[in-house]
């Protein structure tokens, strides 16, 4: 086993030579394995572990189990204490997903908190295998037949390739000391019963199960990068994204492809929707149906899908500008000041008679029935017919902000400004506003 895991950490992970990590320690056999490999080919690392009092008295063993050898070996310890089952509760989640999120949340933490670069767990490959069959369970596309990685963001696992009697082994043959979780044994863990039930049947029927799982897993992760090229492909026709962090489906291009929705569940449900009948329907609907994730929004705006994050509604929020005020921040950067001529004007920047504002000015959102005397023209007009000659989209219109002057609008702040406040050539003060 040294000798496949020194090619494994050559061959995968030569970035550890010159990086700083961490290893996620229980107690079991799995990762007291890992630590003891890491320890032998001399690597420098410290150590996290989790408490979450889920199992009193046994999860406390464990931490001291752990803080004994750490001082024993000269290795730093950190612990996290978590109120797991609480937690859980509030959040309204399983004990497991909320140990998971708990978990990694706080590695992650660590590793900012410390100047640390990577966190290792002993997930091995029949964590894989049993990850595998939970996902093709309760169905699941390639993602979750590709198993779990080797290497995500911040998180490596050297073991993915060593099977549970390959560790078994080595920490026979080492003498090493570990800690049974008790609740390993019990079959109300879905895992559990896939471990002690549907495995062993597995490898039962072919006792070489373990090898050609792999052999399969390698043929999907293949077949997933194929898949991978051909979609990013689609993307870059089909998809913009735009500065201000909107991404626009043209649903022209899109439409043209005969698996239009295997596209959308590609690019969205990374962004947590799961109302995917809605969102298939929602490319034939009338323009300004919305579907919603927790954080996302997805519109349809004439022929195209806008998605965007789903941000607090401020359109009652007002902002106030006082009399020789320079700089607002919220909700836009503005800048104000007093200038003798004018200069470089454009539609971020406007140049207005003093004498003509009333203080405090007001920044609010555009209401249904606002009007305006656009600079240029003759006349009033309503600023939801200037957002339609403007072919504004309605995230566009629902995110414009005016600025007011006693309820009469000074500028549709970056884009137009009234013509009732404009330079004539009685003006004696003139103030230059620009958006930054």
């Amino acid at each position: 086993m040294l000798k496949k895991f020194s090619d494994t950490i050559a061959k995968n992970f030569p970035f550890l030579k010159n990086s700083s990590f961490y290893i996620a320690v229980s107690g079991g056999i799995d990762s007291m394995v890992l630590v003891h490999l890491f320890q032998h080919f001399q690597l420098k690392f410290g150590i996290l572990h989790c408490n979450f009092k889920l199992r009193g008295d046994e999860s406390d063993a464990d931490m001291r189990f752990i803080h004994d050898y750490c001082e024993e070996n000269r290795l730093q310890l950190k612990i996290g204490f978590f109120e797991t089952a609480l937690i859980a509760k509030e959040m309204k989640v399983s004990i497991q997903v909320a140990a998971r999120e708990l978990r990694y949340k706080w590695f992650y933490e660590q590793m900012e908190e410390n100047n640390v670069q990577y966190v290792a767990t002993a997930h091995h490959l029949d964590d894989n295998l049993e990850t595998f069959l939970i996902n093709l369970s309760r169905g699941t596309g390639l993602d979750g037949l590709t198993g779990i990685p080797e290497v995500n963001d911040k998180i490596f696992r050297p073991l993915l390739s060593f099977s549970r009697e390959e560790i078994e082994n080595y920490a026979k043959e080492n003498n090493l000391k570990w800690h049974e979780d008790s609740s390993n044994e019990s079959d109300k863990y879905l895992r559990n019963k896939i471990r002690h039930q549907i495995v062993p049947i597995l490898k039962e029927i072919n006792p070489n199960f373990l090898d050609s799982f792999q052999k399969t897993q390698k043929n999907l992760k293949d077949s997933k990068s194929i898949v991978d090229d051909g979609e990013y492909i689609i993307y870059r026709e089909v998809v913009e994204e735009t500065e201000d962090g909107k991404i626009i489906f043209d649903l022209k291009k899109l439409l043209k492809m005969s698996n239009y929705d295997a596209y959308l569940y590609q690019w969205l449900h990374q962004f947590g929707f799961t109302a995917w009948k809605d969102i298939y329907e929602l490319v034939n609907a009338q323009s300004g149906k919305k579907v919603f994730s927790e954080n996302y929004c997805l519109l349809k705006n004439r022929d195209n899908l806008i998605l965007f994050a789903n941000i607090e509604d401020t359109n009652t929020s007002k902002y106030y500008v006082v009399k020789n005020q320079e700089h607002v921040k919220v909700p836009l950067n503005l800048s104000i000041c007093k200038v003798n001529d004018i200069s470089n004007a454009s539609s971020n920047c406007i140049f207005v008679d003093e004498d003509l504002l009333q203080f405090p000015l007001v920044i609010r959102k555009w209401n249904e029935g606002d009007s305006f005397y656009p600079s240029g023209m003759k006349g009033s007009k309503k600023v939801s017919k200037y957002f339609k000659d403007e072919k504004l989209s309605l995230i566009d219109k629902s995110n414009q902000w005016i600025l007011c002057s006693d309820d009469l609008i000074i500028w549709i702040i970056g884009k137009r400004q009234d013509d009732r406040f404009k330079i004539t050539t009685n003006t004696t003060k003139i103030v230059k506003i620009t958006l930054q």
